[in-house]
């Protein structure tokens, strides 16, 4: 892997994947151990610590052009990770019961959990090549599994990462076909200490709240690790397969 892709760079497990990655290349340059990984970003903020950056809003369809003059200009990456999503704001939290979904709150989780991840796939897309091997992952969430949803609530939240997951499967069969080596998959990182999941930790288990450091390294491992019989399929944190 020469060139790793962080898409939706604003997000704290996104700047935690960043420095990784960061950190990884300074000790393989101090000990000359392995060819280091170039990594580049894309996100709505106007810096971000990784070597190139793209600043764009992949909620918008002009997003696309966007990243596509990037990728010219950066090269085609081999790995893409996708942190983009949302779950609340100081506006709007979860949804408990029926009466407080929202039409305009269900496009807004749309519009950052699925189609954010949408427009950086048509981005990536002519650049994918018959000999390609790329590796994508999408951040998602366990409680998008359809089957595993046993609790209701976060209507919202669940419906969008459940066409999240959807979309990667689809994903994952067009461009195996135009790509064999090619590996799609989603990923659940884990409950992480981000803003995320500030307003609801205080139910989590000992040891089941996790740093994004601990996050990061996780999520760089199943990359690392992605297997052809992981292909389209929600993965864990630990690399195991999840119900849709």
């Amino acid at each position: 892997m020469r060139t790793l892709w962080i898409a939706g760079s604003g997000s704290e497990i996104a700047k935690a994947l960043i420095e990784h990655w960061q950190s990884q290349n300074q000790g393989q340059a101090q000990h000359q151990t392995a060819q280091t990984v170039r990594v580049i970003s894309s996100g709505r903020g106007p810096d971000s610590a990784a070597s190139a950056h793209c600043q764009t809003d992949t909620r918008e369809p002009h997003s696309v052009a966007e990243l596509q003059a990037f990728i010219r200009r950066e090269g085609t990456p081999d790995a893409v990770i996708v942190c983009n999503g949302i779950l609340h704001n100081q506006h709007q939290g979860p949804e408990k019961s029926l009466r407080d979904l929202s039409a305009d709150w269900l496009q807004h989780s749309l519009q950052s959990n699925v189609i954010s991840h949408i427009h950086t796939a048509q981005a990536l897309a002519p650049f994918i090549k018959r000999d390609s091997q790329l590796r994508w992952l999408s951040l998602s969430a366990m409680v998008g599994s359809i089957s595993d949803n046993q609790l209701g609530g976060w209507y919202s939240y669940r419906m969008s990462k459940a066409a999240l997951n959807m979309f990667i499967k689809n994903l994952s069969i067009e461009w195996q076909r135009k790509a064999p080596h090619c590996l799609v998959a989603a990923v659940h990182p884990g409950t992480t200490n981000t803003g995320l999941s500030a307003p609801f930790q205080q139910n989590i288990a000992a040891g089941k709240l996790y740093t994004p450091q601990q996050t990061a390294q996780r999520i760089s491992d199943v990359l690392l690790n992605l297997q052809p019989e992981q292909h389209g399929h929600l993965l864990h944190w630990d690399g195991s397969t999840l119900p849709y």
